[in-house]
């Protein structure tokens, strides 16, 4: 990624956060909490997923206990339940053969191999004891923002010194998406429009009601009849299922 105001390369950091009572993220100011790379990554992954709730012959399928299950049925539709938590997957090169600069040398001198890895370590392995749990840092790379936690860590070191000493290895790194108590609610409010919903119908419920309720629209009514197949939208069955697609 590149600066588009001054066109200089920009490498990939990463800063352990403060978090408030609010649960909102500041990456800190203190250069002990900053890791900056020495190579930026040649993959970097941002994984989206979707939670699903299966019904019962949905679980019976995945547990084997479908059997009895006529042949030809088709599957069940699975429900949608929730969004799960962003996850970003990238690897870094950590070299200490003096080929490749450090962004910031060190004040006497580069770090070894081992000493970059453990100063990462510090900043997104050890255990915050105010927050009882992995610290909260910021992936920052150009105009890439993603705060988080680490989820995992592997170190596979490539080249040695005669001595044993490491002289170049490779991270592994995978982290999963960090949000504040504020976002995680807007993300649970099913009122939202911006949300796939299925609502239960209940006794005098109508569709232009229902879609009232959700978009704050009765005129959507038309269109959620033809995303459920319904022939006519009067008469809603109650205990009957609905989806509610996105406004868009």
């Amino acid at each position: 990624m590149v600066g588009l105001s001054t066109g200089l390369k920009k490498l990939l950091s990463i800063t352990a956060c403060v978090v408030d009572t609010q649960g909102q993220a500041t990456p800190s100011s203190s250069s002990e909490d900053k890791f900056e790379v020495m190579l930026n990554p040649a993959e970097f992954t941002h994984d989206y997923s979707i939670a699903y709730n299966s019904s019962s012959a949905g679980e019976a399928a995945k547990s084997g206990a479908n059997k009895n299950q006529a042949i030809g049925k088709a599957a069940p539709t699975p429900e949608f339940s929730a969004y799960d938590a962003d996850t970003v997957n990238f690897n870094l090169v950590i070299d200490g053969t003096g080929v490749v600069a450090l962004p910031r040398p060190a004040p006497g001198g580069p770090d070894d191999v081992a000493t970059q890895i453990e100063n990462l370590r510090k900043i997104v392995y050890e255990y915050d004891q105010d927050e009882h749990r992995p610290r909260v840092v910021q992936i920052l790379w150009g105009s890439y923002k993603f705060n988080c936690r680490l989820k995992s860590m592997s170190v596979q070191f490539t080249l040695f010194k005669p001595n044993g000493e490491p002289l170049r290895a490779k991270l592994t790194l995978s982290f999963v998406q960090y949000i504040s108590k504020q976002e995680e609610s807007a993300r649970a409010d099913r009122q939202s429009p911006d949300l796939t919903k299925v609502v239960e119908v209940k006794a005098g419920d109508t569709l232009p009601l229902l879609c009232y309720r959700i978009y704050k629209d009765s005129s959507y009514y038309a269109e959620v009849a033809r995303v459920n197949n319904l022939v006519s939208f009067r008469g809603l069955q109650p205990g009957s299922r609905l989806v509610f697609p996105p406004l868009r």
